[in-house]
């Protein structure tokens, strides 16, 4: 959406522009020793309230795509498609509205066969048309820009407390010492496991120190350190917790918040699988959805507090979404989902253009 002040400023564009047009008509009417001065202002009107339709409605239906701003052929194709659009309806409008103006006055509008009116009109719409979608284009990617500068410095406080966060939230020393202390019992009865675990708390360790100060990595860096995390956790409580994958790989290129997934896998460990002596399911999956990267993360037996609050008001859940609005405003989302009859589900949706 853009600001306020500038919508203005291009309304404010915008009926000068027809303005301007209705004094020119009106001029060369006038030049030609005309003198119903009404006609040439409804021939520009009838023009000036079909193209300003046909702009809005183009407008209201691609903002979805202001996305692709960064890709320009991606974006101007987009709106290509509403040419033929202009085409077909511009003609019919714009003249039936002149044609009932005549006949309210008693007269009747003439003009060219229709076949030579669909081409004359068809060829000023497209001139038209690419004129101002070519401004659009620039307005709003000058807002783009904008807009980025500033997630870019809400980006950069966030990672301030994101580095904090990952030696306190992600990396909590009761993490580690759990780790060590399954690790020790495991040297007296299975030494090939403690190792195996020894082995992969290191690459969490050296996964984690890669990412550091990084605000995205790769969904493919991101999900080794959760599976590291992930084997960990789950040879600790290996009677109790299975977990399922369900990746699409054609997403492991796309750009996630760095060590965004971790937390949320963490709350279920420490909100369902440490609290229920039952086996608890989890599901982590990444699929694509349209042009969105959806990322899930769910059991079966996490509830949401009835009063509304959740484990969305940790400092881990809480950074996270600082951290998507910084990196992408209203382009992401998160939310936490109780199903029925148990289960969390925590869902992210991030934009993945490949």
């Amino acid at each position: 959406m853009l600001p306020k002040r500038t919508q203005i400023t291009i309304a404010v564009a915008w009926i000068l522009f027809w303005v301007l047009m209705n004094t020119t008509a009106v001029q060369e009417y006038l030049r030609d020793h005309h003198h119903e001065v009404w006609k040439p202002i409804v021939w520009e009107s009838s023009s000036a309230l079909t193209g300003t339709m046909l702009l809005l409605l183009q407008r209201h239906f691609t903002r979805k795509y202001d996305y692709l701003l960064h890709a320009p052929v991606r974006w101007f194709a987009r709106q290509l498609a509403w040419l033929p659009i202009y085409w077909v309806a511009f003609v019919p409008v714009a003249f039936g509205i002149r044609h009932a103006v005549y006949a309210m006055a008693g007269q009747t509008y003439t003009h060219m066969p229709w076949p030579q009116t669909f081409l004359y009109e068809d060829i000023k719409m497209t001139v038209y048309f690419s004129i101002f979608t070519t401004i659009m284009f620039g307005v709003l990617s000058y807002h783009a820009m904008q807009n980025e500068k500033l997630r870019v410095e809400r980006a950069n406080a966030a990672m301030r407390e994101a580095q904090l966060l990952t030696l306190t939230q992600q990396m909590q020393p009761h993490f580690l010492f759990n780790a060590l202390n399954t690790i020790s019992s495991l040297m007296h009865s299975d030494v090939m496991r403690a190792d195996a675990m020894l082995i992969q708390l290191a690459d969490v360790l050296r996964t984690t120190l890669d990412v550091s100060g990084k605000p995205s990595v790769p969904l493919e860096v991101e999900l080794r350190l959760l599976r590291g995390y992930a084997a960990l956790m789950a040879e600790r409580f290996s009677d109790r917790v299975h977990i399922a994958w369900h990746i699409d790989d054609a997403l492991l290129g796309c750009q996630v918040p760095v060590m965004s997934m971790q937390p949320l896998l963490e709350n279920i460990f420490k909100h369902t699988v440490e609290k229920h002596r039952q086996a608890t399911s989890i599901a982590i999956s990444a699929s694509r959805e349209q042009d969105a990267m959806v990322l899930r993360l769910e059991d079966d037996g996490g509830m949401l507090p009835a009063d509304g609050a959740s484990a969305s008001g940790g400092i881990g859940v809480r950074n996270l979404r600082e951290r998507l609005s910084a990196l992408y405003g209203a382009g992401a989302s998160f939310d936490l989902i109780q199903l029925s009859p148990a289960g969390v589900r925590a869902e992210m949706r991030l934009p993945c253009v490949s």
